[in-house]
C-alpha cells in the first residue's frame, strides 16, 4: 500500500483543498454574489454537462485504464483512445447544430431561464469528456497528481475569480456563465499538454487486433458510467424539470456539503483503479482480496469522521448563510449516507469494470439508472428538492448493494471485516455522544470546538485499539512514535 499511500495522502490534499474551494464558492459567494435563479441556472448547465460526458467521452477513460498494461507497444492503442470518443462526439453536435430549438424547449418547458444555454451544455460536456481521456492517460503512468489538481481545484479557483468579478461588476453574469465554457476548455488543454508530457504520443493507425473487443468494452461501459453520474446528477436535472430553478440552488449547497464525504475516496481511486487493473490482468486475487478490504476499511474510517463533521455541525454551518438556502437537513443527511456507503465499498467499481463480468454489472447499472428517473418522476413533485434526495438514496442504496453481492458471488470476497463493524460502533458512538452537545459562541466557534473534540476523540480511540493497520501506521508516524 506504500504507493497507494503516498499518492493518496497527496491527493486527498488536493481534494480537500479543491472541495474548501468549491465550499466557498458555493456556500458564501454562489449564495451572495448572484441571484438564487442564475446559482440554479449554473447547477443544471453544469449537471446536465455531467449527465453527457460519459456519452461523449465513449467509455474511453475506463477502456484506457483496462487495457493499457496489456499491450507492449502502445501506440496505436492511445491513438484509438484519442479518437474514439469522436463517434458520438460528431453526431451530437450536429444534433445540436440543426435541433437547437427542440432542445432549448425541453430544457427551457419549466424554467425559461434555460433556453439560451444548450451550446454552453454541450461545449462543458465536451471539455469534460475529454479532459476524463487525458487524466486517465495520466493515471495509467501511476501519475495521478497533477490531474486530481485539475479536476479538483483549477476549475473552482476559477470560479471564485470570476465570481469576485461579478460582485465588484468587472463582468456580468452573462460574461460568467460563458468565462465558464472556457475554464472547463482551459482545463482539458493543459492537462493534455501534461498527459503528453509523461508519454509522448505517436500516432499510429495501425489498430490493435482486438481493435473489436476494445470498442464493444468501451461501447459498454457507457452504461456504466452514464448509470453512475445519473445516479449523481440527474437529481438537478429533473428539479429544474419540474418545478422553480430556484430550488437547484439551494439543493446544490445541500448536496456540495454532504458531497465532501466522498473527497477521501475519490482520491484513492487516483491510484487504485489502475492498481486493481493490473492486479486483475495478474489474476492476483489474493492481491485483490487485501486491496479490497484495505482500500474499504480506510475509506470508511475517513469519510466516517467526515460524515460525523458535517451532520452534528450542520446547524451551526447553516447558521453561516442566507436564510432561503437553510432547509436541507434532510437532504444532507440522505446524501450524506449514500456518499458514506460509496466509501465503504472501497475499490469495488474498479473490480467490477475491470473484470470479465462488467456487462451484467453495466445492465444493472443501467436499469438502476432508470429507477432513479423513476424515483425523481415520483418523488420530485410530491416533496420538492427532498424528494429528490429520498430517489436518489433509494437508487444507490440498492446499486450499492446489489454490487457488494455480485463481487461476493464471482469474486468470493466482502470488503468488510471484524474491524469494519467496530468503526461502525465507534462513529455511532461519537455520533450519539455529540449529537446534543450544543455551545453559544459564534456558529464558526461552535464549529471549530466541536470538530476538534470529536476528532481528539475518533482518533485517539482508532489509536490506541489500532483498529486499521494502515490508518494505525500514518498515525504512528505522524505522532513521532517507534513502532511497537
Amino acid at each position: 500500500m506504500g504507493i497507494v499511500l503516498k499518492q493518496t495522502f497527496f491527493n486527498t490534499i488536493i481534494t480537500y483543498l479543491g472541495f474548501a474551494m468549491g465550499a466557498v464558492n458555493a456556500l458564501f459567494l454562489y449564495t451572495n454574489f448572484i441571484t438564487d435563479e442564475y446559482y440554479g441556472l449554473v447547477g443544471v448547465v453544469l449537471s446536465t454537462s455531467a449527465i453527457l460526458m460519459p456519452l461523449m467521452a465513449f467509455g474511453v477513460q475506463n477502456t484506457l485504464v483496462k487495457y493499457y498494461s496489456s499491450f507492449d507497444k502502445k501506440d496505436s492503442f492511445l491513438t484509438l483512445m484519442v479518437l474514439l470518443p469522436l463517434i458520438v462526439i460528431i453526431p451530437l453536435g450536429l444534433f445540436a447544430f440543426f435541433g437547437n430549438s427542440i432542445i432549448a424547449e425541453f430544457l427551457s418547458k419549466k424554467n425559461v431561464i434555460v433556453k439560451d444555454y444548450v451550446w454552453h451544455i454541450f461545449f462543458i460536456g465536451l471539455s469534460m469528456a475529454y479532459f476524463e481521456v487525458f487524466y486517465a492517460w495520466a493515471r495509467v503512468q501511476l501519475k495521478s497528481i497533477f490531474g486530481n489538481f485539475m479536476k479538483e481545484v483549477f476549475v473552482r479557483l476559477g470560479v471564485t475569480i470570476l465570481l469576485f468579478s461579478v460582485y465588484f461588476k468587472i463582468i456580468s453574469v452573462d460574461v460568467f456563465m460563458n468565462a465558464l465554457v472556457g475554464l472547463y476548455l482551459l482545463r482539458t488543454l493543459i492537462m493534455k499538454v501534461h498527459a503528453y508530457l509523461l508519454k509522448k504520443p505517436k500516432l499510429d493507425f495501425n489498430f490493435p487486433t482486438n481493435t473489436r473487443e476494445i470498442v464493444i468494452y468501451s461501447a459498454l461501459i457507457i452504461l456504466g458510467g452514464s448509470a453512475a453520474v445519473i445516479l449523481l446528477e440527474i437529481d438537478k436535472f429533473m428539479i429544474n424539470q419540474y418545478i422553480e430553478i430556484e430550488n437547484v440552488a439551494y439543493y446544490a449547497v445541500a448536496v456540495h456539503i454532504a458531497t465532501v464525504i466522498i473527497a477521501p475516496s475519490r482520491a484513492m481511486h487516483q491510484i487504485t483503479y489502475p492498481m486493481t487493473a493490473e492486479l486483475l490482468n495478474d489474476n492476483n486475487l489474493v492481491g485483490l482480496k487485501a486491496l479490497y478490504q484495505k482500500s474499504s476499511l480506510t475509506l470508511y474510517i475517513v469519510a466516517g469522521l467526515v460524515f460525523l463533521m458535517i451532520i452534528l455541525n450542520l446547524n451551526d454551518l447553516y447558521q453561516m448563510i442566507p436564510s432561503e438556502y437553510r432547509g436541507g437537513f434532510i437532504v444532507v443527511l440522505l446524501i450524506g449516507l449514500i456518499k458514506l456507503y460509496d466509501s465503504f465499498l472501497g475499490c469495488n467499481n474498479a473490480i467490477l469494470f475491470n473484470s470479465e463480468y462488467y456487462r451484467a454489472v453495466l445492465w444493472l447499472g443501467a436499469f438502476l439508472a432508470a429507477m432513479t428517473i423513476l424515483f425523481n418522476i415520483w418523488l420530485i413533485p410530491e416533496f420538492g428538492m427532498e424528494g429528490a434526495a429520498m430517489a436518489s438514496f433509494l437508487a444507490v442504496f440498492i446499486y450499492n448493494t446489489c454490487k457488494l453481492a455480485y463481487v461476493k458471488a464471482k469474486f468470493n470476497m466482502w470488503p468488510f471485516t471484524l474491524e469494519t463493524f467496530k468503526v461502525t460502533g465507534l462513529i455511532l458512538l461519537v455520533g450519539a455522544l455529540f449529537f446534543s452537545l450544543q455551545f453559544n459562541f459564534h456558529p464558526l466557534v461552535n464549529i471549530l470546538l466541536k470538530l476538534f473534540l470529536m476528532t481528539t476523540m475518533y482518533v485517539g480511540i482508532l489509536y490506541r485499539f489500532k483498529i486499521s493497520e494502515d490508518v494505525f501506521g500514518v498515525l504512528h508516524k505522524f505522532l513521532g512514535r517507534k513502532n511497537s
